[in-house]
């Protein structure tokens, strides 16, 4: 692999605003698995000279509430406008305790009837997150043989997705985050650890990006800059990630857009504020960017570059970065 150059990004503005206390809630869990590959197929006619584009939105679901409503709206205008294969969605995907079933009426209100854009219909590939624990988070995978756009096959699982032949692949290991938290949960969250460990060592001679997905950060500038949460996914994510030189962890669990770089090889990106905000703070040394606005993100990757761009509700680009191969 050639030595990783990385662009510096540009913050262009960053506020503040309320702290939610989060719902902390388990359910039964099983071990699960689940690998494919497939190729990128855009949904639109457009070209940005990237093969592979897709979205991604956090801490959304409110029944439209907080702002959810026009940050889907401005998603689906820029996924009108820029390609867009997918969209990944990093957890609480519904509040305040998720789903009792795959018939409950928040499918309507916080998801189906408010991701209504024509170019929101492709794929969306969520995790779990705490609040989606505090009813029956498996009714989030049963929903995916119900909805044609969602796709969860496992509480965690991966994709290897073609860039194109003969230009390599990216791997995307989606992680059940939640259980780490809880000593009770050790045997589920060890087998868990073995597969990320395997899936990542695994990884064919194809891949060129390894990109995890989880909902909760091990570093953030949030409320939860040294809570428990990140403390804990501190011990137990970024020895792995380093050990198999993953590029990028996408979370979300903090309500703001954040792009952080500790030491290491890992860049962290943080985009959970689809709905309502919590505050971040200035100065923290591992800080790229920042931002207590609601938006989402917006990755474009070839063979060499892995552009990220963070967009508030409005359209506008509050930071972008490129990590370069």
């Amino acid at each position: 692999m050639k030595r990783r150059d990385f662009v510096k990004g540009t913050a262009l503005t960053a506020i503040g605003a309320s702290m939610l206390s989060p719902l902390e809630a388990f359910a039964d869990s099983k071990p699960v698995t689940h690998l494919e590959s497939e190729d990128v197929s855009p949904l639109a006619s457009l070209n940005n000279g990237f093969p592979m584009n897709f979205l991604a939105i956090g801490d959304w679901g409110r029944n439209g509430e907080y702002h959810q409503l026009e940050t889907a709206k401005q998603m689906g205008l820029w996924a009108a406008s820029y390609p867009n294969d997918f969209n990944i969605s990093v957890g609480d995907n519904f509040y305040p305790k998720g789903v009792i079933s795959e018939n409950d009426p928040l499918w309507h209100y916080s998801f189906e009837n408010v991701y209504t854009a024509h170019s929101l219909q492709g794929d969306w590939f969520p995790v779990l997150g705490n609040h989606d624990y505090g009813s029956d988070p498996d009714a989030q995978i049963r929903y995916s043989k119900i909805s044609r756009r969602w796709n969860m096959p496992a509480r965690y699982y991966s994709r290897e997705v073609s860039l194109g032949k003969g230009k390599g692949s990216v791997l995307f290991v989606m992680l059940d985050t939640d259980p780490m938290l809880f000593d009770e949960k050790a045997d589920y969250t060890n087998k868990q650890i073995e597969w990320l460990n395997n899936t990542l060592q695994q990884a064919s001679a194809d891949v060129k990006w390894k990109i995890a997905v989880g909902h909760h950060p091990y570093h953030s500038v949030g409320p939860r800059i040294d809570n428990y949460d990140t403390l804990t996914m501190r011990k137990k994510l970024p020895s792995i990630f380093e050990q198999h030189k993953v590029d990028v962890y996408l979370s979300g669990h903090e309500h703001s857009l954040q792009h952080l770089k500790p030491e290491g090889y890992t860049h962290q990106f943080i985009s959970g504020a689809g709905s309502e905000l919590t505050p971040v703070t200035a100065g923290v040394s591992y800080t790229r960017f920042a931002a207590s606005e609601n938006g989402f993100m917006y990755f474009s990757i070839d063979s060499n570059t892995l552009n990220v761009k963070a967009i508030n509700l409005e359209g506008k680009v509050l930071y972008q970065t490129a990590i370069k191969k």
